[in-house]
């Protein structure tokens, strides 16, 4: 959990003393993620998620994204009877740590990850999911839509995050000179999901970000 870079710190520190605080594995993994450095989503998209998940009562969940399995356990307790998160993760240290986490919450027969690049995993993914979060290179987004689009069922919602990227996405006064590529792209990203004929979005700036698509009918 990085700290936040696009809000009032006194606001976003409220919003996470609202939060009930986690147990058990998911508390274990937080402590590990600000222990190691691994980048999980924040308290407050963490709960924004998982109350999104709530409302559209999912059978399957695509994750683009795994880490450490921070997101992909918070989600699995939104999902209906027998229903299942594929989640796509490249990096093998961080598969090895989520697959440990997710065997410690008894969850294998509910979580599935993908190992590989996603740009090269999604054209070949058929089928359906009812919910798909995006949290992985943020220079791929463009990369990862179509496929998205087309994964995602008719009245199914896409949630991505980090889209305002520590408020660069925002404004040129913040922008990193290294950084201009992943800028420009997230930038075309959110113009194309904001005016997509087959999606409805609105941006939060909570966290680094986060988008909410819903997909209309065609």
């Amino acid at each position: 959990m990085t700290e936040d870079h696009i809000n009032y710190h006194y606001i976003t520190q409220y919003i996470r003393e609202t939060i009930p605080q986690n147990e058990g594995i998911l508390k274990e993994m937080e402590r590990y993620a600000y222990a190691h450095h691994v980048p999980i989503v924040h308290p407050e998209v963490a709960r924004l998620i998982f109350v999104i998940a709530r409302i559209v009562k999912p059978t399957d969940i695509l994750e683009i994204g795994t880490a450490i399995g921070y997101s992909a356990l918070l989600l699995a307790k939104t999902l209906k009877q027998g229903g299942k998160i594929d989640t796509i993760e490249r990096y093998g240290k961080m598969i090895d740590i989520a697959k440990e986490n997710i065997r410690k919450a008894n969850l294998e027969d509910s979580i599935n990850i993908i190992e590989g690049d996603a740009t090269e995993i999604l054209p070949a993914l058929e089928g359906e999911y009812d919910y798909i979060f995006v949290d992985a290179a943020k220079g791929k987004y463009m990369t990862f839509l179509p496929h998205c689009i087309r994964l995602l069922r008719e009245g199914g919602v896409l949630v991505s995050d980090n889209v305002l990227y520590k408020g660069m996405i925002a404004t040129d006064a913040l922008v990193v000179r290294r950084k201009k590529t992943i800028v420009k792209r997230m930038r075309d990203y959110l113009a194309v999901i904001s005016d997509h004929r087959q999606l409805e979005t609105t941006v939060i700036p909570i966290g680094d970000g986060v988008a909410i698509s819903y997909k209309l009918g065609s």
